[in-house]
């Protein structure tokens, strides 16, 4: 069997182009003798391989000089105490909460201190991103959180909220490097890898340099200390080696196509095909308010709970792997990462086409 569409949420699509190289490189990186994951995390071609991965991740985003970028380990739940763990001086915080990550993160921070949630859009199953233009933000907090992109449910951030001067947190998991962003909104962002970057083990912290204290919660592990793994490079402990090496291919990758601005023209192209054909669909239809629809994460339903299994089994017999919901809301999803082919979408959309012709 060749290779199929994979619309899976995470572990997701890697580009074809950063596999194959990688599978070039697998018995002998250039000239070492081994594979990156034998080679110690101490040598200096592995050095090297971090040092250009940091070095393009910031090229691609702009990243301000007084921010640090960390390549961690735990993935982004691990984030959810780290960030409080590091960050809660005053042991208040305000989070936003717009989908099951949000929801669990505010709930692992409410651990180390007071949380408030300060709006939220539970109210219709994580439909549509609340208004943030004048939130009532708590005096005495210490940051304001959100998940910027929700991959389950599909919405995103397309306007950050207004923190009225308090430093913004976002888990930025599913839409990084996705289009262009200006670090410098955010007192932290970070994303685990397996999205839209990289295999999964790694997750990348983008921090602001004054946030980067020894003054932590009292018992923070060293392993939850921003300050020992910025003071060490990401080299305190062994890395997921292998995982860097391959999210800096991906990097390399982005820059080839020409940035994140290209990204954000071919994200943009893939997306409008998809909700084009679901706004004029008489079988499928799409479950986000239209104003803020992910560019990555594309849900949509038939109505009929029998219907959607069919569907997507039918779709995995014609190499569409993946298109099942999250366990938590059903009906289908389609996660068109950087990495998905304009070709993947249309093959997607003929599918669609096909099997609503079928079934009305």
């Amino acid at each position: 069997m060749g290779r199929v569409y994979n619309f899976s949420a995470g572990p997701a699509v890697l580009p074809e182009e950063v596999l194959k190289a990688a599978a070039a490189e697998m018995l002998d990186y250039r000239g070492t003798g081994m594979s990156v994951m034998e080679m110690s995390h101490r040598s200096k071609a592995f050095e090297e391989i971090i040092h250009r991965a940091e070095a393009d991740l910031r090229e691609l985003m702009g990243i301000p000089d007084n921010y640090r970028v960390l390549f961690l380990q735990g993935g982004a739940s691990q984030q959810f105490a780290m960030i409080p763990m590091n960050l809660m001086k005053n042991k208040v915080a305000d989070y936003i909460v717009t989908g099951q990550w949000a929801k669990k993160a505010a709930a692992e921070a409410g651990k180390y201190g007071k949380v408030n949630k300060i709006a939220s859009s539970e109210d219709k199953t994580f439909s549509y991103i609340p208004d943030c233009s004048d939130l009532n933000i708590s005096e005495d907090a210490d940051y304001v959180y959100i998940c910027e992109n929700n991959t389950i449910y599909g919405t995103k951030f397309h306007q950050l909220p207004d923190t009225k001067g308090k430093t913004l947190v976002a888990d930025v998991s599913s839409c990084f490097l996705s289009e262009p962003a200006d670090v410098s909104k955010y007192g932290l962002l970070y994303g685990g890898a397996q999205k839209n970057i990289g295999p999964a083990g790694v997750v990348i912290v983008i921090i602001r340099e004054d946030l980067i204290t020894e003054d932590v919660l009292p018992k923070t592990p060293a392993m939850l200390t921003y300050k020992i793994h910025a003071d060490a490079k990401s080299l305190y402990n062994t890395p997921p080696a292998y995982g860097i090496y391959i999210c800096g291919k991906v990097f390399q990758w982005l820059k080839s196509l020409g940035g994140l601005d290209a990204m954000k023209v071919r994200n943009e192209k893939k997306a409008e095909l998809l909700y084009s054909f679901l706004d004029q669909s008489k079988l499928f239809k799409g479950t986000v308010e239209h104003k803020d629809r992910s560019l990555m994460n594309v849900p949509f339903i038939t109505g009929d709970e029998e219907l959607d299994a069919r569907f997507v089994k039918a779709a995995h017999e014609a190499g569409l792997e993946n298109l099942k919901g999250h366990r938590s809301v059903g009906g289908m999803r389609a996660s068109i990462y950087n990495a998905m082919p304009y070709e993947g979408v249309e093959a997607l959309v003929a599918f669609m086409e096909k099997f609503e012709k079928e079934n009305l």
